[in-house]
C-alpha cells in the first residue's frame, strides 16, 4: 500500500478543528506562533463548485458523506489485479496515473466547521471570475502563440514539463492542490518563513517585513513578503515571473490563465488546532479578472516526511517530446 496515501487518510479522517476559537497555538523560541511541520492540503472539495450547486458553499453531512463514499468505492476498485485478458481501449490508450500515483484524499474539506462544495468561496458561484478584456486578450494572445510554434523548443512547454514549477498551482501563491504530492513543509524563525513544496521541488522564502524589490524583477512564485496579525501569518506577494500562469483544475477542466505584471496575492495563514492550519487567499489582478477572488483550504498535518522529486533526472518525456516533433519535420520535407 501506498504509505503517503495512507497517511493522508488518516490526517483528513481526523477533525477539522478550524472553528477552535479558543485554541492557542503553539510558540516558536522568537514568540511566534508555530506553524512548523509537515502539511497537506490534499481534499476531495474542488477549487471551483460544481455549477449545479449554484451558490451553496456549504454541504450538508450527506452530500459530502457520498462524494467520500465515492472515493472509497474508486479506490477499491482501483486496487483490485488487472485483467490480463482484456482488450485494450479504442485507439491504445491505456491511461496514465492510477489511483495508487494520485495519492488522493478521501475527505471533503472542512473549515469554520462546514463542509465545503469548493474552495473559492468568493464570487459567491464558487467560479473563478470572468477574464477581463485585457485578459482574454493576453489568453488569446498566448494560445496563438502556442499553436505556431508548440514545439520548437522547449521554451514553448508548460512550465511543469519543464521541471520549472509545480504542475498547477501547488507552489502558487495561493497554493492549491493538485493530484498528487500536495504537501508541504514549513520552517521558520524570527524573520523568515520557509515553505517548501514536495512537488517537482519548490520552495517558497517569506521575509517578514521589508520591502518588494524594483518591478522589473520577477521571480518564480512572486516576492513574499510577510507579517504577523495576531496568530495569523498575512503574506503579500507581487512581481511574479510573467511566464508563470495560475493555473485551475485537472483534466477535461484544465485552465491555464496567463495574469498581468500587476497580480498581487495575499494570503493568512492561522493555526486553528494541533493539526490544522486555515489558509486564505486572495487573487487581486483587474488587469486579468474581472474582480479579486477568495478562496480558503484547511491544510491538515501528515507525519510522512517530504520526498525528493527527481524531476530533471527522470524527464524524459520532454526530450522524447521535441525529438517526435524533429522527426515529423524530416519526414514532412521527403
Amino acid at each position: 500500500m501506498n504509505m503517503k496515501f495512507l497517511s493522508t487518510v488518516i490526517a483528513l479522517a481526523l477533525p477539522a478543528l478550524a472553528s477552535a476559537d479558543n485554541y492557542q497555538a503553539p510558540r516558536t523560541a522568537d514568540g511566534q506562533p508555530d506553524l512548523q511541520g509537515i502539511w497537506t492540503n490534499a481534499t476531495l472539495t474542488p477549487v471551483e463548485r460544481p455549477k449545479t450547486l449554484g451558490e451553496r458553499l456549504v454541504l450538508n453531512e450527506t452530500e459530502a458523506a457520498q462524494m467520500e463514499q465515492r472515493m472509497k468505492e474508486f479506490a477499491a476498485a482501483s486496487d483490485q489485479p488487472s485483467d490480463l485478458k482484456q482488450d485494450l481501449p479504442k485507439g491504445g490508450g491505456v491511461g496514465g496515473y492510477n489511483v495508487f500515483w494520485f495519492d488522493p484524499a478521501n475527505q471533503v474539506a472542512t473549515v469554520n466547521g462546514e463542509r465545503r462544495s469548493s474552495l473559492i468561496v468568493y464570487p459567491a458561484d464558487g467560479q473563478v471570475p470572468e477574464l477581463s478584456e485585457p485578459g482574454k486578450q493576453r489568453l488569446a494572445a498566448r494560445t496563438a502563440r502556442a499553436a505556431q510554434g508548440a514545439f520548437d523548443g522547449p521554451e514553448q512547454r508548460a512550465l511543469g514539463e519543464r521541471c520549472l514549477l509545480g504542475f498547477g498551482s501547488n507552489s502558487g501563491p495561493p497554493m492549491l492542490p493538485v493530484m498528487y504530492n500536495s504537501n508541504y513543509q514549513i520552517v521558520q524563525n524570527h524573520d523568515t518563513v520557509m515553505i517548501h513544496i514536495e512537488m517537482v521541488h519548490d520552495a517558497r522564502i517569506i521575509r517578514l517585513g521589508g520591502q518588494h524589490p524594483p518591478a522589473h524583477m520577477r521571480k518564480w512564485m512572486g516576492d513574499s513578503i510577510g507579517r504577523w496579525e495576531g496568530d495569523t501569518l498575512v503574506v503579500e506577494t507581487a512581481n511574479f515571473n510573467p511566464a508563470q500562469p495560475i493555473q485551475i483544475g485537472q483534466g477535461a477542466t484544465y485552465r491555464s490563465i496567463p495574469v498581468s505584471p500587476g497580480l498581487k496575492v495575499t494570503e493568512r495563514f492561522t493555526r486553528v488546532g494541533p493539526r490544522t492550519i486555515k489558509y486564505e487567499f486572495t487573487v487581486d489582478d483587474p488587469d486579468t479578472f474581472s474582480t479579486a477572488w477568495r478562496g480558503e483550504i484547511p491544510f491538515n498535518f501528515t507525519d510522512q516526511p517530504i520526498y525528493e522529486y527527481a524531476c530533471h533526472e527522470g524527464n524524459y518525456a520532454l526530450p522524447g517530446i521535441l525529438a517526435g516533433a524533429r522527426e515529423e519535420e524530416k519526414s514532412a520535407k521527403k
